[in-house]
Order: C-alpha cells, then sequence, then structure tokens
C-alpha cells in the first residue's frame, strides 16, 4: 500500500511538474496594431461594454506610440487612452479584442500599438501634420521616423516594435511570438482610392521583412493581417478602397477583411459608434480564435 502510494505522488508530481514546463515553454503572444483614428479610439470610455468597465484588464501589456513618440512607460497594463489634452479617455476596437483575449488566453500577452488620427499612406493625400504610413522606398530614404522628429509612421511603428524586442521581449524566458497585425484605415486615402492596393500591400510586406530581419524568423513572412473596411456612409469612403482590401485577401492567403460597410458611425460621420467599435473588436477576436491565437479553448463570441 506504502509503495502505491509513493509511486501515485511521483506520477503525480511529474506530471505537475511536465505541465507546468509546458505552460512556461509556450512563446508568450504578441499583437502588433496600427491604423488612423478609428484605430487610435474615438469612443468616450465610459461607453466601453459593461463588461469591461466592470472588469477591466490584468493580462494585457501594452506599448502605446502616438504622433512623435511612445505614450507608456515601456510596456504597461492596458487602459484605453488617446493622445488627446482634453478628452484622452478614448477607446477603438482592439480594447474589446484583447479584453476577449484576456478571457481566453488567461495569461498575459502584450500588444505593440502605434495610431495617429488623419493619416494616410500615400504622400500626395492629405495626412495629419504631414506624416505618412508610405512604404516607398525612395520616400523612406529620403525621410525619418516620427519618433525623432520625422515624418514616417511605419518607421516610428517598426522602430517602436524593435525597441519593445530589445528591452522586453527579447528577455523573456519563455520567448515571444508576434501572432497577428490589426488595421483600420484608408479614409485619408481616398483620394488615391486606384494606388491603395500597392499602398497597402507594400506596408503590409514592409512590416512582415522587418520582422523577419530583426528576429531572423522567416514565418513572419506570412504573418497574419486582419483589418476592417470603412463604413459606406462615412462621409470619407471611397469604393476603390475598399475593393483593394478584398483583392488583397484574394491574393494573400494570410490576409483577412471583416466587413464594416453597414457600421453605425457617430454625429461626425467618421467614427464608429461604442455599439460598431465593438462589433469590429469581437470580429477581430473572433478571427484570431480560427487562427488559433486566442488559446486551444477559445471559442467565438456570438454577435
Amino acid at each position: 500500500m506504502k509503495n502505491r502510494i509513493v509511486l501515485f505522488l511521483t506520477i503525480s508530481l511529474f506530471t505537475l511538474c511536465a505541465s507546468a514546463q509546458k505552460t512556461y515553454s509556450e512563446p508568450v503572444t504578441v499583437i502588433i496594431t496600427a491604423g488612423q483614428s478609428n484605430t487610435d479610439g474615438r469612443v468616450l470610455n465610459d461607453q466601453l461594454p459593461d463588461y469591461i468597465r466592470e472588469n477591466k484588464y490584468t493580462y494585457c501589456k501594452w506599448c502605446y506610440g502616438s504622433a512623435g513618440e511612445i505614450q507608456t512607460n515601456g510596456f504597461e497594463t492596458f487602459s484605453p487612452r488617446i493622445v488627446h489634452s482634453e478628452r484622452p479617455d478614448r477607446w477603438a476596437y482592439d480594447a474589446v479584442t484583447y479584453y476577449w483575449l484576456e478571457q481566453s488566453l488567461q495569461k498575459e500577452f502584450y500588444v505593440i500599438k502605434w495610431s495617429l488620427g488623419g493619416t494616410a499612406i500615400d504622400i500626395r493625400c492629405s495626412s495629419t501634420n504631414g506624416k505618412y504610413w508610405s512604404a516607398d522606398s525612395e520616400w523612406l530614404a529620403a525621410n525619418h521616423s516620427t519618433l525623432s522628429g520625422g515624418k514616417s509612421l511605419l518607421l516610428s511603428f517598426t522602430e517602436e516594435i524593435g525597441l519593445c524586442i530589445d528591452r522586453k521581449l527579447s528577455k523573456l524566458p519563455q520567448g515571444y511570438e508576434i501572432k497577428a497585425f490589426l488595421w483600420h484605415q484608408g479614409e485619408s486615402d481616398r483620394h488615391q482610392g486606384a494606388a491603395y492596393y500597392e499602398n497597402l500591400k507594400a506596408v503590409v510586406t514592409y512590416v512582415r521583412n522587418f520582422l523577419v530581419k530583426k528576429t531572423g524568423e522567416k514565418k513572419y513572412k506570412k504573418l497574419p493581417f486582419v483589418c476592417g473596411t470603412v463604413a459606406r456612409s462615412n462621409k470619407q469612403y471611397n469604393k476603390e478602397v475598399e475593393e483593394a482590401l478584398y483583392h488583397l485577401a484574394e491574393n494573400d492567403k494570410h490576409f483577412y477583411v471583416i466587413d464594416m460597410s453597414d457600421a453605425k458611425l457617430q454625429r461626425d460621420q467618421l467614427h464608429f459608434t461604442a455599439e460598431s467599435a465593438e462589433y469590429l473588436g469581437i470580429q477581430m477576436y473572433n478571427r484570431l480564435v480560427d487562427l488559433g491565437v486566442a488559446g486551444e479553448k477559445a471559442t467565438k463570441i456570438e454577435d
């Protein structure tokens, strides 16, 4: 009897250690997010879904950059806000995505975000403070990141990612893996809609190639990219911009589009209502479930 007890305890201890080792050895999930105002956040925090206002955030750690600087002190526990002198307490769809990732993963994960309202990819379009997401090689060679006083948002975003890798992610004992790139943008490119396909394709390719070079991991050539369309009632809607997204999804099996054509907007006819922002956030989470990013036991959230 005594030998059986010893054997049982030995097996139990071995199982627990193996389970703990498996959990510890799994790389930490990282999400990268970028775009203009509907990514930056234009819904007041008092309109966050009740389940978020009641439970808040525990596991999501974010590094947020906007305009010309990183706004967080390295990684901080996520709490939605934007750069605004009077009303910084605002959120976007990603706040909902991160909440549901918390519920499914039940462990720390990291978010690297760069966003700024009114910004375009195409340098022929009007863009806030003359800052652009352009991946044009000649333009990038002649410019530098907004982090150092320049005009390139794309360089700022990738510099932020690099800093986060060097200062934090590369030092995690279990390692890390960037699992997806979330994006909403396009309104400011409406006057060059015919070029949006090539412009956005170049942005996605640039970020993927940067990650491959930075990490040495070729898998990032296929990093999933998830975006939402611009609402058709948006006063800055452009049909060619919308069609470009679906064309990209047809030609890139790691590019995913969420239909926001019927989304409700605030009175400015530009920004998602709380209902629409929540919907996009849930749909992005559901896509991450499909991609296996939300954990083995994750289930989709019903509309």
